[in-house]
C-alpha cells in the first residue's frame, strides 16, 4: 500500500526542530505564500491578533485584495502581507536609538524598551507593514454591561493583560508601559518559533498556502519552494531583498 503524503505542517515541523539545533547565526527564516491557495479568510489576521494580543489599530498580518480582469470576467486575488522581513531593512538605518534591528536569525525586530515612537520606520518601509501602539483597547468607552455576560472592568483587565512577544512580558498597565506608544510589526513569532512551534499565522491557514522555515537547509519545505521559477518577491526593485516569498 502506497504510503500517504505528509501533511506539510508535519514536514514544517520537522524542519524547524531541525533548524533550532543550528546556532542562531546558520538559521534563515523565510515565508512562503502561495496565492493560488489563499481564499481570503483572514484566518492569519485574527490569529496574529489573537496570538500578539492586538489592540484596535495594531494588525501584524493584512489580507490585501486585488481585483483582476475586466467586467464580467473579474476575480479577486487576496495576498497576505506580513513583515517582508529584509536583508537590506529600510526601516533600520532611520531608527535614531537603534530600537530596530536584525538579529541574529535575520529577523528585523523592535526593542520596546528602546523605542521612542517617532515612527520614522513606519514612513520609512515601503510595504506598510509596521504600526504604532496608541494604548487603545476594543472596551474603551463602552457602557458597563452586565457582568454575568461580561463586565466591562472583566474585558478590560483581559485587553490589558501582559503578552509576549520576543519571549518576554510586556504589560500594558493602564497605557504607560511598553509597548504602548511604539512601533510594532510582525516578528514571525519568535516567541513560538524558539518554543519549537510554527508561526500562528502558518498553523491556522486553512488552505495550507503559508510556509515557514529554513531557507538554510536544502532539504526544508521552503527551500523548495523558493527555488521554483513563480516564486516572487514584492519590490524586490528596491533592493530591499524580502525573505517572504510568493508563489504565483
Amino acid at each position: 500500500m502506497a504510503q500517504e503524503p505528509k501533511d506539510v505542517l508535519v514536514r514544517m515541523n520537522e524542519d524547524l526542530q531541525r533548524a533550532l539545533e543550528k546556532a542562531p547565526e546558520d538559521r534563515r527564516w523565510v515565508m512562503v505564500i502561495d496565492l493560488r491557495k489563499c481564499v481570503g479568510c483572514h484566518a492569519c489576521t485574527i490569529a496574529c491578533v489573537a496570538e500578539n494580543k492586538l489592540p484596535p489599530g495594531v494588525v501584524y498580518r493584512p489580507v490585501l485584495e486585488k481585483e483582476l480582469g475586466t467586467y464580467p470576467n473579474v476575480k479577486r486575488q487576496f495576498i497576505p502581507r506580513p513583515c517582508m522581513q529584509c536583508d537590506n531593512p529600510p526601516c533600520v538605518p532611520v531608527c535614531p536609538v537603534n530600537a530596530t534591528y536584525s538579529n541574529a536569525e535575520g529577523v528585523v525586530v523592535v526593542d520596546y524598551e528602546q523605542c521612542i515612537g517617532c515612527r520614522y520606520c513606519l514612513n520609512a518601509c515601503p510595504y506598510s507593514a509596521r504600526t504604532t501602539d496608541f494604548g487603545y483597547t476594543y472596551t474603551e468607552g463602552l457602557p458597563v454591561l452586565d457582568n454575568a455576560i461580561v463586565g466591562r472592568e472583566v474585558a478590560d483587565d483581559y485587553e490589558r493583560t501582559a503578552n509576549y512577544e520576543y519571549g518576554k512580558e510586556w504589560e500594558r498597565n493602564g497605557g504607560l508601559v511598553s509597548p504602548v506608544g511604539n512601533a510594532r510589526k510582525c516578528h514571525f513569532c519568535l516567541h513560538r518559533v524558539h518554543e519549537g512551534e510554527l508561526p500562528a499565522c502558518t498553523t491556522t491557514c486553512i488552505g495550507r498556502a503559508t510556509y515557514y522555515g529554513d531557507a538554510n537547509d536544502p532539504d526544508s519545505l521552503v527551500s523548495e519552494l523558493i527555488a521554483q521559477s513563480n516564486a516572487i518577491r514584492l519590490r524586490e526593485e528596491l533592493g530591499t531583498k524580502p525573505k517572504v516569498y510568493y508563489l504565483v
